[in-house]
């Protein structure tokens, strides 16, 4: 082997040399469509993933661990063990030469300009579905299901008004920060992330086959562990530095204080029911089966404690009188997650508009229309539509991926635009749109942060300080229009006589009715 280190070396650099120059003659190609720039990306790719492959067993003949590459280049100066003369040296190297290349025909020197041509014309199989429509969309309905079906979806759903639909999916999806912290904490959260996060690596893999991933996720890592440490990680700040407590001793019970378990009965359900999952205890029963649970902790450690009393499946931590790390770890480990999510759906961010707009337009098709889309799209029609479409008026995209008629973008008022501060100044252009608006899930949402009822006497009013004045108004009125019986309940006498009711208790006491 040490005999042909040389020639292998040699080969290596002439195959990488040779695949730099197809990767910049294929790039220097002007493709017209989406679908052969996406294969291309992935031709390129694939060529780099064997330039790798290539130096790095190159690095490893340079490294030289064995010296044999050292050997071989003393043997080309005659410099041998046995003390032979230069010119055997030279023969026997030269019959060494010629039985490798006549053993290994292929390591000769070739023209290879065909098979550089055969890689340039070859269409990598890259798999989408029928949904994800060769990476224009996302295709979430599986992990939609899964979200309406776990325990953290129910609960963050029964905030909204309306049927949480895949269209409202598509809005929060992007957003971990939204869920309250305290349906994170939970197996089926870090195996709804995970596999979110699974699938959209291998979306962008297939859709952005030249981006460096490892890099960026490191960068997201590096940042994520500054902010963590500071406390500014968004959805997980701590109530340390929001409130200037510890939050550790907010969460925990100082046993000490405490001498019986009526003692502890007297903090609350709440307070209990927190301590004991800090601690990796059940929270369920009682305030006193809950009390006499945590009371157990004070003079029996926590590695001591029965199986029965611990959450199934959790580890016990360490009774330190503050959280557990493995809570913290758990935290932090889904906060990572929740960062990386949050990176990809930046780097999606165009595909992502793109589904949200796909999914409205089909929710406004026919059912016949849809069908017929189904039936109809020839092979062709994906390169006629990846095409740069003509507009110059800038006019929007209708169902079909066309520009609508001038005269409909006219008719319906679609140059006019109509600015919802409530909705964080998100602009809708048209009337229809803006009226209709108001029964969405953006404008639903940012009412309810205000703490406003979103009923019919909030209709077109789009600034947050006229909106919180007007529901002042009307709490003002309810409280003066509120019915009270003493004086608005009617009583009526033997003679006809109509009384309130204050009025007529009055007179029935002093006997005069």
């Amino acid at each position: 082997m040490s005999s042909t280190l040389l020639e292998l070396t040699r080969a290596a650099h002439e195959d990488t040399e040779r695949l730099e120059r197809l990767i910049v003659k294929d790039l220097q190609k002007d493709l017209a469509t989406t679908k052969d720039r996406l294969a291309r990306s992935h031709r390129v790719r694939h060529i780099i993933d064997q330039i790798t492959s290539t130096t790095h067993k190159l690095v490893e003949i340079y490294e030289d661990q064995d010296n044999s590459r050292k050997d071989e280049i003393a043997a080309l100066g005659g410099q041998t063990a046995s003390g032979t003369n230069v010119f055997s040296a030279f023969y026997d190297r030269l019959k060494e030469i010629r039985e490798y290349h006549r053993r290994h025909p292929s390591a000769r020197v070739i023209d290879t300009s065909d098979e550089s041509e055969q890689l340039l014309e070859e269409e990598p199989q890259i798999e989408f579905s029928g949904e994800e429509a060769s990476g224009r969309y996302l295709d979430l309905h599986e992990l939609y299901n899964d979200y309406i079906n776990t325990k953290f979806g129910k609960e963050f759903i029964k905030q909204f008004d309306k049927q949480f639909d895949y269209s409202s999916y598509l809005e929060v999806f992007s957003q971990p920060h939204l869920i309250p912290r305290k349906l994170k904490i939970s197996r089926q959260y870090r195996e709804y992330l995970s596999k979110m996060i699974e699938y959209l690596v291998y979306f962008f893999e297939r859709t952005e086959p030249l981006q460096d991933l490892d890099r960026i996720f490191s960068k997201v890592v590096s940042e994520f562990e500054e902010q963590w440490d500071d406390g500014k990680v968004d959805g997980w700040k701590d109530e340390a530095q929001e409130n200037g407590h510890d939050p550790e001793q907010h969460a925990s019970i100082d046993l000490d204080y405490y001498s019986t378990v009526e003692e502890l009965i007297e903090l609350g359900p709440e307070k209990l029911k927190e301590a004991l999952s800090v601690l990796g205890l059940k929270t369920g029963g009682t305030v006193q089966q809950r009390a006499e649970r945590l009371f157990l902790t004070k003079h029996t450690p926590l590695e001591k404690l029965d199986k029965k009393h611990f959450v199934k499946g959790a580890q016990r931590p360490q009774q330190n009188g503050v959280v557990a790390t493995s809570h913290q770890d758990d935290s932090k480990e889904i906060a990572l997650m929740e960062a990386k999510l949050v990176k990809l759906c930046e780097l999606l961010s165009e595909i992502i508009t793109r589904t949200k707009e796909n999914c409205v337009n089909k929710q406004a098709q026919r059912y016949e229309e849809i069908d017929r889309e189904d039936e109809e799209v020839p092979e062709v029609e994906s390169d006629e539509d990846d095409q740069q479409i003509y507009n110059p008026l800038k006019l929007p995209i209708s169902w079909d991926g066309k520009p609508i008629p001038y005269w409909l973008y006219k008719l319906h008022g679609l140059g006019q635009e109509f600015k919802c501060e409530i909705c964080g100044n998100y602009s809708y252009w048209g009337r229809r749109a803006y009226e209709r608006h108001f029964k969405e899930f953006r404008h639903q949402y940012g009412m309810r942060r205000l703490g406003i009822p979103n009923t019919k006497n909030f209709n077109e009013i789009t600034s947050i300080e006229e909106a919180q004045k007007l529901w002042e108004r009307i709490k003002e009125k309810q409280g003066v229009n509120k019915w009270r019986p003493e004086l608005e309940e009617e009583y009526e006498d033997r003679e006809g006589n109509i009384y309130n009711k204050k009025t007529y208790t009055d007179l029935q006491r002093q006997g005069l009715i």
